[in-house]
């Protein structure tokens, strides 16, 4: 039996790679189901850049995709998928049309243009790498593929930023149902322990420069300073460069409306930890998929979705690493 590594990829017949440009701080993450998986999709916030989202709806044909793109560059970034469908198109994977094998990829972005170079983005070359990468025991966190240009925290615009990643958990949830998510965190809000709603990584405060990192008063807290005043008005400046987009998979036998149902219960793992979430400046969207191979309620799995989605997006701020102008919440520990 496979041994565990806390991923997405111990679930069976999920495969992961990532590509990433480390001097324009963007990438891309590509989530493989070769042999097919039954895909869902949830899409909260006000400013999504999605790819072949409706295809996943209930009451639409298409019952399987074969990967899941999650990548840097904004709309551009959507390109990524082209390389994606290229790969595995060359191992005849897709959906057969009678002329063609047609690889079904639906895509997400998020917004990196503003933490290194705006005209480097993924492409369908940095896409193909990826899938060159993917493997079933792919456990990388942090400044890797989607994650490489991701930041939280964004109410006092970039500069008070902080870096964040993508991170990714397991857990098992009985009769052999594995459970696993990757999230990429580029979120408007801060991230917060669940239990203790203690900020983790956030907007810093103004004055920053003259407190000691990880002080008290380092966090400015996002939800103290949408309560004021001044808070109202300065979210017309506030950054618009954000958006948490991530998948859940599981080894689950679903239907393609349960597989809708659970990447809508997922979304609550974004509300345990992130402080606000689901705002008008994020696209927030959360992808489902399900390899089919235990039976088990969809209940029970869309109950844990929220817990593993709430774990990879801890994981996703505490494997992050400072880049110039960005600290990660590692550093804050180092003091």
């Amino acid at each position: 039996m496979k041994k565990r590594c806390n991923a997405i990829t111990d679930v069976p017949g999920v495969k992961v790679g990532h590509s990433q440009n480390m001097e324009a701080f963007t990438g891309c993450t590509v989530i493989l189901t070769e042999a097919g998986a039954v895909g869902g999709v949830d899409q909260r916030g006000g400013a999504p850049g999605t790819r072949e989202t409706d295809a996943l709806r209930p009451m639409h044909m298409v019952d399987k995709i074969h990967g899941i793109v999650l990548s840097g560059g904004s709309a551009f970034g959507l390109d990524a998928a082209s390389g994606v469908m290229k790969y595995l198109e060359e191992k005849n994977i897709g959906v057969n049309t009678g002329v063609a094998k047609v690889p079904i990829v639906p895509s997400a972005i998020l917004f990196d243009l503003g933490i290194g170079k705006s005209n480097v983005r993924p492409d369908a070359q940095m896409g193909y790498e990826a899938c060159l990468n993917a493997t079933e025991s792919n456990q990388e966190q942090g400044n890797v593929g989607a994650g490489t240009g991701a930041s939280v925290g964004k109410i006092l615009g970039m500069k008070q930023a902080m870096k964040s990643g993508i991170g990714t958990a397991s857990m098992e949830i009985g009769n052999g149902v594995i459970i696993g998510a990757i999230i990429a965190v580029n979120a408007f809000g801060d991230v917060v322990s669940p239990a203790e709603g203690k900020i983790l990584a956030g907007v810093r405060s103004m004055q920053t420069g003259l407190i000691k990192i990880g002080s008290p008063g380092y966090f400015a807290d996002t939800m103290k300073i949408l309560s004021t005043l001044a808070g109202r008005q300065i979210m017309r400046f506030a950054s618009r460069q954000n958006t948490v987009i991530g998948v859940v998979a599981t080894n689950a036998i679903l239907t393609k409306n349960e597989a809708n149902k659970v990447a809508q219960m997922a979304h609550n793992g974004l509300a345990l930890t992130i402080k606000p979430a689901h705002t008008m400046f994020d696209g927030d969207t959360i992808f489902a998929v399900a390899t089919n191979r235990r039976k088990i309620d969809v209940n029970i799995v869309g109950a844990f979705a929220p817990e593993v989605v709430a774990q990879a997006i801890i994981n996703a701020v505490m494997a992050a690493q400072s880049i110039p102008n960005y600290p990660a919440a590692n550093a804050l520990l180092k003091g």
